[in-house]
């Protein structure tokens, strides 16, 4: 599916929306460039679940939202190796729900079956969001 977002508000609408089809053991990959909305997204996400306090972990690599969103930044890994010796993949298809942004950077240690969602800037304010 695709949408076109136009505003912060309406990708977090659109992420609360996704998140109904999230169960515990789901990894999801956010794609985008830096600035694309990821972080915003996990908002969503985390508003459908009426978790808040969300804010990018790129210095902690990982936050824990109720204690079963697990939200990634990978942005300063450079593959899954290291993904592997912070201990961060120990969280994947558990009794929880993982979120990734920058998971290209740890591609190598993935599990199988994740969910995509790519977040692209089409202007300053609007954003396309595939799911």
């Amino acid at each position: 599916m695709e949408y076109l977002s136009k505003s912060a508000n309406q990708t977090e609408n659109i992420a609360k929306e996704f998140a109904k089809t999230l169960k515990k053991g789901d990894v999801v990959l956010l794609s985008g460039d830096m600035g694309a909305g990821k972080t915003v997204f996990v908002k969503g996400v985390c508003k459908h679940f009426d978790l808040d306090g969300v804010t990018s972990p790129t210095y902690a690599y990982l936050n824990v939202y109720g204690d079963f969103i697990y939200h990634y930044d990978c942005y300063r890994l450079s593959c899954g190796e290291d993904a592997e010796r912070l201990g961060l993949t120990d969280y994947f298809n558990g009794d929880n729900i993982c979120i990734i942004e920058w998971s290209e950077n740890i591609e190598d240690a993935l599990p199988e079956n994740c969910k995509r969602v790519t977040i692209q800037k089409t202007s300053v304010n609007e954003r396309k969001i595939i799911l």
